[in-house]
C-alpha cells in the first residue's frame, strides 16, 4: 500500500467513524453490507451528517460561514480531485466512483441552506422542495451505489428509494418537534400549528408516512442482495420507531425526545441476522 492509499484508507475510516459515533443503530444496520457497498455508504454519511451538524448543532458559530465554506470545500474537493478534509475526500471518491449527479448533491446542500433561514409556516411546495433535498436525494445517492451502475434498475428503483427516505425523515419531524419547535423555532409541517397540535394532525401526518413505508417496502424487496438486508434493518428500526411515535399522544411528543431502547435495537438486529442466516428473506 502507497501513502495515497493509506491516505484514502484513513479518509475512509474517518467516515466510518462519523457513522459510528453519531448513529449506533445506522452503522450497525450498515454491517450487513457488502464489504464492496459498505464503505461507500460509510462515505455519504459522514458528508451528510457533518452538514447536518452545522445547521442543526453548531449554535455558538456563524453558521452561515461554516456552511459556505463546507460548501465551497466541496467543489474545490471534486474539482481538484483531492482534499484534505478527510470526510469531502472520501464522499467526493463515492461521487466520482458510482456517478452520483450533482444535483443530487447540490438539492442536498439547498435543503441544508434552508434551515439557516426561517423554517416554519412552510406550503406544501416547500415542504416537498425540502423533504426531497433533506431526505430523498440522500436515498438516491445509496441506490447509485446499490445499483452499481445499471441505469435501468435505478430508473426503476428510484421511486422506492426516494419513499423510504421521505418516511425517514418524516418521523424525524415527529420525534424532533420538541427540539425543533421549542429550541430551534421550526416547523416543518405544513398546515399545522404546534401551539395546537392535535391528535387529527397527528394522524394525517403518520398516515402519510404510513403510505411512504409501504411503497418503500415494496422496492426494498427488488433490491440486490447485496444491500437488501442492510435497508430492510433501518427500515426496521424507524418502523419501530413509528409505532412507538402512534402511541405517543401529540402533548408529549411537544415535552420529549421518541426512542427506541438500545435493548429493542439489539433484538431486532438479531432478528434478522438470524432470518438472514435461515434465508428467509
Amino acid at each position: 500500500m502507497n501513502n495515497l492509499e493509506i491516505f484514502q484508507e484513513v479518509c475512509g475510516l474517518s467516515s466510518k467513524l462519523v457513522t459510528e459515533r453519531y448513529s449506533t443503530s445506522f452503522s450497525r444496520a450498515s454491517t450487513l453490507f457488502q464489504p464492496e457497498i459498505r464503505q461507500h455508504i460509510y462515505n455519504i454519511y459522514g458528508f451528510v451528517r457533518l452538514a447536518d451538524e452545522i445547521v442543526d448543532t453548531f449554535h455558538d458559530f456563524d453558521k452561515v460561514k461554516l456552511m459556505t465554506e463546507f460548501e465551497q470545500n466541496y467543489r474545490v474537493a471534486l474539482e481538484n480531485g483531492i482534499s484534505l478534509n478527510p470526510i469531502l475526500q472520501s464522499f467526493c471518491t463515492t461521487q466520482r466512483e458510482k456517478n452520483i449527479p450533482q444535483h443530487l448533491v447540490d438539492s442536498f446542500l439547498y435543503s441544508m441552506k434552508m434551515d439557516l433561514d426561517e423554517i416554519k409556516n412552510l406550503n406544501d411546495e416547500k415542504y416537498n422542495e425540502y423533504i426531497y433535498g433533506s431526505a430523498e436525494v440522500v436515498g438516491l445517492m445509496c441506490l447509485k451505489v446499490f445499483v452499481n451502475g445499471n441505469v435501468a434498475e435505478y430508473e426503476k428503483l428510484k421511486p422506492y428509494a426516494q419513499s423510504l427516505g421521505a418516511a425517514f425523515q418524516k418521523i424525524n419531524f415527529l420525534r424532533d418537534i420538541s427540539a425543533d419547535f421549542n429550541e430551534l423555532d421550526r416547523t416543518y409541517f405544513p398546515n399545522v400549528d404546534f401551539r395546537n397540535f392535535s391528535a387529527f394532525d397527528k394522524e394525517k401526518i403518520e398516515l402519510d408516512i404510513a403510505k411512504d413505508f409501504a411503497h418503500a417496502k415494496t422496492g426494498i424487496k427488488m433490491l440486490p442482495i447485496t444491500c437488501k438486508l442492510a435497508v430492510f434493518m433501518a427500515y426496521k428500526y424507524y418502523f419501530n420507531l413509528f409505532k412507538k411515535i402512534r402511541k405517543t399522544k401529540p402533548e408529549l411528543l411537544l415535552t420529549k425526545r421518541i426512542r427506541v431502547s438500545n435493548a429493542r435495537k439489539i433484538y431486532l438486529f438479531g432478528e434478522m441476522i438470524l432470518n438472514k442466516n435461515l434465508n428467509l428473506l
